[in-house]
């Protein structure tokens, strides 16, 4: 494979730049791209939008140091309600994964500052022609507001106004949801010849509000003005915002000059990689589109790996499959028969690193993963499109539909995506039903998948409750256990109560809590609240709104009103018990990084009382070797007894210092950094041992994947720690005792002995049956002629498919020419199989044949044309379907020979 080298700057990578230095001048704080993974926004399965991760500052439910900004976003759209994965690599302009540059006021400056510097980055730092250039405006149809008058005369300060079109809701008027801020938008849009006409010169329906394909958007400019409400009426908001977006592909097509985007400096070294990798140079004509989509794929897969994100089978992680397995199918149909997609993965991190420095450090994972994935899926791919191409056979007629049965079993079987046996399908003009492939995905699986959130609904009480606060409640949990508070609020059933009586399960705010709640992995205090004539037992504390303690638990006895002062108590011993737990994981964490390497990322985690459990990036299985030694190095740190140490500084400065975190994650301006042992450093808001020794002593029990390039890894502490050695000292002295095993360690030799038994006894069984399926007579006796060939019709009882298959080789050879038909009706199930001498192939399908016989036994099957299997839950029709054998075959050959 050719190394991927470094890319030079070109003028699309610049336009990041530039854009940035315009804002940043303009008083914009520059924030970075966030991951592709929204933060707390379970409606989104991928960020798509510049404004995504400001959204709760547009909502009011979070503030920022800043009123300005300007960011570029790497967004993704390739499932969901916002999927252009079809759509890639046949129009000029549809991707999976772009960059939207964007420039953000909040409650700041408002219309005339966004049209402005909208305009001046286009035409004077871009260089744009202004004959080019065109806007639309709010018409006010669609929606309660009023014509965008404002937003109208503002853009007769620079262009002409037969070039200011005026757009209905459907192109102009932007909302977040159903209901929340919203308001008019106005886009520039560019003409594709050099002069764009005005009025007098359209002389028809052209031009923006009629999707002109003449014209190309190149700017969103959006006005938040208004808050929608349920009823879809409009009230002002009070402080008024903007949000605009500016595709980069698209600004450095206009840039460069070129006709697509795929022939940019972001793009175009990429898709000539990927022809350099097949050995093509230059336009390809109807494969051009192939190499472009690979060129895409490989972009996506690369930010998304180095986000987190591996391929599975649900969810996100489904979608970055789906786009992997749709470029590796490409490159085999372009002659690419090796695996080839890590190294077009490696150009992407060369052509981008420079702006997305969190590629390079995510190289070798990113190497490992892809090839891991590529590896499989071409084992699947060989055997997908074998199934495919069977049950196409009989297809054919331009729009017939293909099975959505066999779709499905493609997907449960081989995990061969739907939408890539969609897309075969339409290339034989043939159509797939995918929503119905996926319901019967579902079926099968028994679950229900769902990309999408619920929203905020559950969650709107907790903010009710969090808004109406004077003052946000304190956390004293890290100086102390035990704290006098007030009653704030209480909920009851999703709705805020003004008391409780004994037996209701409420939640409750108070003023000050020394509980900590779930958060970072660790699990939320427990304990109780008392006062007066009342107890109230705390199981569980969390912060579902704007950081706010709520206490979960049940009334034990008397009652509790908003306004009573209680005690509150945690329950020290079990706090103990998950910073034990929570303080080892912090050493676990660095004892990774040094036994396997600075790729090991946090991926999750969750302390308890009782173990800890901790995800992290890594492509294979740790060995024995490693993992004693990531285990030794934690317990020399806890043997040392190091004093732990808590720092709180501001968030550069805690980069600085090079703590770890996931900076992915939203931050306060100040953080709290935590040392444990003698070189964990990381930001953490839990609680921790003040001393490396009262974790006692840490064992791993155990280590597995959880995902591709994912693994788990549990351990327990102290206490938890000695009752599983005492548990596993049980296990072993019994297995001792069974075995006859004298001592521990003969219990290993005495296993293998025992395997290797079963092992032989297993073969002689499968002999015996084999044997018995094939029987001892004359095959001469038990055939039936058919044609110039033998038929041979046997039921086996008790076979199971491996027994019928090794029967069926033998029989097939004692044959020398003709066709074995087995049934069997083995665990409960009818089983057919059907084997064809090589000779015979080309006369005979043993695939089309078994297909027709296994509508006796209500089954479905399927295979090559010399061996094919099938099985049915109808025991009844196994007799029957033997019987009909000789005709169905007799048919088949009639109808291949035209008679």
């Amino acid at each position: 494979m050719n190394e991927a080298s470094p890319v030079p700057p070109s003028p699309a990578h610049q336009i990041r730049r530039q854009f940035l230095e315009f804002f940043a001048a303009r008083s914009h704080t520059v924030v970075p791209s966030s991951p592709l993974i929204p933060q707390d926004d379970p409606t989104l399965l991928f960020v798509n939008a510049g404004m995504v991760q400001f959204k709760d500052v547009f909502l009011g439910r979070e503030q920022r140091e800043y009123r300005r900004a300007a960011s570029v976003q790497r967004c993704l759209r390739a499932g969901g309600k916002h999927n252009d994965l079809e759509n890639v690599g046949y129009t000029p302009r549809h991707h999976t994964l772009f960059e939207m540059l964007g420039n953000f006021s909040f409650g700041d400056y408002f219309k005339a500052d966004a049209i402005r510097w909208g305009w001046e980055f286009l035409t004077e730092v871009l260089g744009i022609s202004k004959d080019r250039l065109v806007v639309s405006v709010f018409n006010g149809a669609g929606e309660r507001a009023p014509y965008d008058q404002e937003a109208y005369d503002l853009w007769c300060e620079f262009l002409p106004r037969d070039r200011i079109y005026a757009c209905a809701a459907k192109e102009n008027f932007w909302q977040m949801g159903d209901t929340g801020p919203c308001g008019p938008c106005s886009e520039i849009h560019i003409f594709g010849g050099d002069q764009a006409p005005g009025d007098a010169e359209r002389g028809g329906p052209f031009g923006p509000e009629h999707e002109d394909d003449k014209y190309l958007e190149l700017w969103n400019l959006v006005f938040m003005q208004y808050e929608k409400r349920g009823d879809g009426s409009l009230s002002p908001l009070p402080r008024p915002s903007i949000d605009t977006g500016a595709g980069l592909e698209r600004l450095a097509a206009v840039c460069e000059g070129v006709r697509t985007n795929y022939e940019t400096g972001l793009l175009k070294p990429l898709v000539d990689h990927a022809k350099a990798l097949a050995g093509v140079d230059g336009p390809q004509g109807e494969t051009e589109s192939s190499y472009q989509v690979i060129a895409d794929h490989a972009r996506a897969t690369t930010f998304l790996i180095a986000d987190g994100i591996f391929p599975d089978r649900a969810g996100r992680s489904y979608v970055l499959r789906r786009i992997m397995r749709r470029a590796i199918r490409y490159g085999t149909q372009v002659g690419l028969e090796q695996p080839f997609f890590h190294d077009m993965c490696r150009a992407t991190i060369a052509c981008f690193s420079e702006a997305y420095p969190e590629l390079e450090a995510a190289c070798a994972m990113v190497d490992e993963v892809v090839r891991a994935e590529e590896t499989a899926f071409r084992r699947t791919l060989a055997r997908g499109l074998k199934r495919v191409q069977v049950a196409m056979e009989g297809l054919g007629v331009e729009g017939e539909v293909f099975p959505v049965a066999v779709a499905a079993e493609l997907y449960d079987t081989y995990g061969f995506p739907v939408d890539l046996t969609a897309l075969i399908a339409r290339e034989r003009g043939l159509r797939l039903d995918e929503p119905e492939v996926d319901l019967e995905i579902h079926r099968r699986q028994g679950t229900e998948e769902a990309f999408q959130g619920q929203g905020d609904a559950v969650q709107r009480i907790y903010f009710e409750v969090a808004n109406a606060l004077e003052q946000p409640p304190t956390f004293v949990g890290y100086e102390t256990e035990n704290a006098d508070a007030t009653v704030l609020a209480i909920v009851d059933a999703g709705c805020t109560v003004a008391s409780a009586t004994v037996g209701a399960r409420v939640e409750i705010v108070f003023s000050q809590t020394p509980f900590y709640a779930e958060s970072g992995g660790q699990v939320g205090d427990a304990g109780a609240a008392t006062g007066q004539g009342f107890h109230f037992r705390i199981d569980d504390t969390r912060k579902p709104a704007k950081g706010v303690h709520f206490h979960a638990g049940a009334l034990e006895g008397g009652a509790l009103a908003v306004g009573d002062v209680v005690r509150l108590e945690v329950d020290s011993p079990r706090r103990q018990k998950i910073r034990n737990h929570h303080s080892a994981t912090h050493l676990l964490h660095h004892a990774l990084r040094a036994v396997l390497g600075p790729h090991v990322v946090q991926k999750g985690s969750l302390v308890g009382p009782s173990s800890l459990r901790f995800d992290f990036s890594h492509p294979r299985p740790l060995s024995a070797e490693e993992r004693h030694e990531v285990e030794r190095r934690i317990n020399v740190e806890v043997r040392k007894n190091s004093a732990s140490c808590t720092d709180e500084m501001g968030l550069d400065a805690a980069k600085r210092s090079g703590a770890m975190g996931l900076f992915d994650e939203k931050y306060a301006d100040r953080v709290r950094v935590v040392r444990i042992g003698s070189e964990s450093v990381e930001l953490c808001g839990g609680t921790h041992v003040a001393r490396t020794g009262e974790i006692g002593s840490v064992l791993i029990t155990s280590e597995t994947g959880i995902a591709q390039g994912v693994r788990r890894m549990e351990a327990v502490t102290g206490e938890a720690a000695t009752h599983y050695v005492q548990r596993l000292g049980s296990v072993v002295s019994e297995a001792s005792a069974r075995l006859h095993a004298g001592r521990a360690e003969e219990i290993l030799a005495k296993i293998d002995r025992l395997a290797a038994e079963l092992k032989a006894q297993t073969r002689e069984n499968a002999e015996l049956k084999r044997q018995l399926a094939t029987g001892g007579a004359s095959v001469a006796v038990e055939t039936i002629a058919v044609a110039d060939f033998q038929l041979l019709v046997k039921r086996v009882k008790n076979a199971d498919p491996k027994t019928l298959r090794q029967a069926a080789d033998t029989l097939r050879d004692r044959l020398g020419n003709g066709v074995v038909v087995l049934g069997s009706d083995a665990g409960g199930k009818a089983h057919l199989l059907v084997a064809a001498t090589k000779n015979l192939v080309g006369r005979v399908h043993a695939g089309t044949l078994v297909k027709v016989l296994a509508i006796h036994i209500e089954g479905r099957g399927g295979g090559r044309p010399e061996l094919a299997q099938a099985g049915g839950p109808r025991l009844s029709g196994l007799d029957a379907a033997l019987a009909g054998a000789a005709d169905a075959l007799r048919a088949q050959l009639s109808n291949r020979s035209g008679g």
